[in-house]
């Protein structure tokens, strides 16, 4: 569980470092970026926001707010709190036009940063747990490498960056905003935004 979690946040951290990433798209507060890498597509969207750091962070951190903003998120619980800083939940998601509805087991880990210049970082990853096999009811899909990066601006303002590694189980959600026009994308993001404001 230990290396688990290392290589969650570990992974997270080395996709925020990548080079190469193509900016899409810009709104006011929002940018939309991409990174392709042989079959690996990853996004980033940068997101302004006016709240302090600390308070996005724990309002990020904790998964079962998510479906406030997100409506890829249908339900989302907790299935074991690993420690304060680790817990395992299962997502579930609307299904994609032709498909099954989808669900994830994942890993959310969650890391202040040591040192004033480096950010608040929530990763995210799939594993596996014996007590909750794949259901026949769901597709059962994978997150390779997801979370956010917070950075602060100041005492009432931060930087929300959140990242995606998108494998083939999300694929049907992004097709058609990667297209050119990321409106799924940016409209989730600016729900975000709302509700963290």
């Amino acid at each position: 569980q230990a290396y688990l979690s290392y290589s969650n946040i570990a992974a997270l951290t080395h996709l925020a470092r990548k080079s190469g990433w193509d900016i899409t798209k810009t709104l006011d507060n929002v940018k939309i970026w991409t990174h392709e890498e042989g079959a690996v597509l990853s996004f980033k969207v940068e997101m302004q926001v006016k709240v302090p750091s600390h308070v996005a962070f724990s309002l990020l951190s904790d998964f079962r707010l998510r479906q406030r903003w997100d409506r890829h998120f249908l339900t989302c619980e907790v299935l074991q709190a690993v420690r304060e800083e680790e817990k395992i939940y299962r997502v579930t998601a609307p299904p994609a036009t032709g498909h099954k509805p989808r669900d994830f087991v994942i890993l959310v880990s969650q890391r202040q940063p040591c040192r004033p210049q480096e950010p608040y970082t929530v990763a995210v990853r799939s594993v596996t747990l014996r007590a909750v096999p794949p259901s026949p009811e769901f597709c059962r899909s994978e997150i390779l490498c997801a979370g956010f990066q917070i950075y602060s601006n100041g005492s009432s303002s931060c930087t929300v960056c959140y990242f995606n590694q998108v494998t083939s189980g999300v694929m049907p959600y992004l097709a058609a905003n990667l297209t050119g026009s990321s409106k799924s994308i940016e409209d989730t993001a600016l729900e975000c935004i709302k509700f963290l404001e």
